[in-house]
């Protein structure tokens, strides 16, 4: 789609920094100064970061021979994360991390976020980036782009104290808790991270899809940064480290809270990542945050939906489960991205996909798969076995969304009997798909 009458679409240039931060706090309204912002570090790769600009008249500028001068505005913005080990069933493959989209209030309604993710999905096509990925800000947006949802989290709070179920070698392994230090701490928790996205071993073929690591410096950088104009009234960021023979084998970081009731320390540990490489190292973790002094409950951010805690609890219902979306998927080469995974039974499909937003995807497609071996994916004039557009196919692309499921929605339409029941087995993973940071 292109952009209305005076808008421009352009690379943005480090120089514009203050700007972009700018119209972030007008897309994203945020307590915190837009000054102060200006001072933290920004995660954004510069030669991935686009800026729409709309030329205006200069109010404070001289006409010249009756002329008012013009200046140039900043109207919308869009970056992306390179992810060029991004974990999808059985591999890794570059993918964009879209982020960072946003229009001004003022230049609303007029096409431009169209214009942007068309913009996107070419510069995708352009670096062979198979596949785009997001969080959404709001959820009915990118659907009419395309994107599906593939991933989604589980959100608890856990009782201090709670009963966990025994795990061999929990009490043999150490624990050290410290305040959290980037140039102490960074490379441990870049690294665990990296190895827990490949568990159980990376010789399985059974990795977490959807785990995508922080894979540039500036990601690495603004992860650990701690700036107190976030802290909502919670300490400084700490850090729990489980270690096994001076090895670590897993990490959590925590903020806490104070707060007292007429009862007693009614204290909020809010965690980040728990991130452990084996039970036991989970089990630890889980068992020091939940017994911190003078706290009353555990949030932890996101974690997978089969993440170890829920078969550790004692009494789940306890913790309030709450499910939240996650990672949204939007094929861009539909032949590159289907062929590039790892499926977990035998396929021979055609498979029909709509997708007027990029016509090279439209059409049938012929699906041969070996369980857990290598695909191919040709063009075919062949009857299809399945309909769908590639909305669905992004939301079962990470193996979390069943495609049966969304035909009983009405999302897919079978045409060959059995073949439903096929690809929905073969698309399924026996790892949730999930992603453990906003990005």
């Amino acid at each position: 789609m292109a952009l209305p009458d005076g808008y421009t679409q352009i690379q943005l240039p480090e120089s514009r920094r203050d700007e972009l931060i700018e119209l972030d706090h007008w897309t994203f309204p945020s307590p915190v100064d837009p000054a102060e912002s200006k001072k933290l570090p920004l995660p954004l790769t510069w030669e991935r970061t686009r800026g729409v600009v709309v030329e205006t008249p200069d109010p404070d500028a001289v006409p010249i021979d009756g002329a008012v001068p013009v200046r140039q505005s900043l109207a919308a913005i869009h970056s992306s994360y390179p992810f060029s080990r991004f974990p999808v069933p059985g591999a890794e493959i570059p993918v964009a991390g879209l982020t960072w989209v946003g229009v001004h209030p003022q230049h609303r309604r007029r096409g431009i976020l169209s214009a942007m993710i068309d913009q996107h999905f070419a510069d995708c096509v352009e670096r062979g980036e198979t596949v785009s990925a997001l969080f959404a800000a709001e959820a009915a947006i990118y659907g009419r782009f395309g994107y599906g949802l593939a991933a989604q989290d589980l959100r608890l709070t856990v009782p201090r104290g709670a009963t966990l179920r025994p795990v061999a070698g929990s009490e043999d392994l150490t624990v050290r808790i410290e305040t959290l230090d980037p140039a102490v701490h960074g490379e441990l928790v870049s690294d665990l991270h990296v190895r827990a996205g490949r568990q159980p071993t990376p010789a399985s073929g059974i990795n977490r899809p959807g785990w995508a690591t922080r894979e540039t410096d500036e990601l690495k950088t603004v992860h650990l940064d701690d700036p107190a104009a976030f802290r909502n009234g919670r300490e400084p960021r700490r850090i729990v480290v489980v270690e096994s023979g001076g090895e670590p084998r897993g990490y959590t970081t925590f903020r806490r809270k104070v707060d007292w009731g007429h009862t007693g320390p009614r204290g909020t540990v809010s965690t980040g990542e728990v991130v452990g490489l084996d039970p036991a190292a989970t089990h630890r973790l889980w068992s020091t945050i939940l017994d911190l002094d003078l706290t009353h409950e555990i949030e932890p951010f996101m974690i997978p939906l089969d993440d170890p805690i829920a078969s550790l609890l004692v009494d789940p219902r306890a913790a309030a489960p709450k499910i939240a979306d996650n990672v949204w998927v939007r094929i861009v080469d539909v032949p590159g991205a289907l062929a590039a995974r790892t499926y977990t039974t035998d396929l021979d499909l055609v498979l029909h996909v709509t997708d007027p937003r990029l016509p090279a995807n439209e059409g049938s497609w012929r699906l041969t798969a070996t369980a857990f071996g290598p695909a191919t994916v040709v063009r075919t004039d062949d009857a299809p076995d399945l309909s769908l557009s590639v909305t669905e196919l992004g939301a079962a692309y990470l193996g979390g969304t069943s495609l049966a499921a969304l035909a009983s929605a009405g999302r897919v339409e079978e045409h060959t009997a059995g073949s439903l029941l096929r690809a929905a087995s073969g698309f399924g993973w026996p790892v949730a798909p999930v992603c453990s940071w906003v990005f």
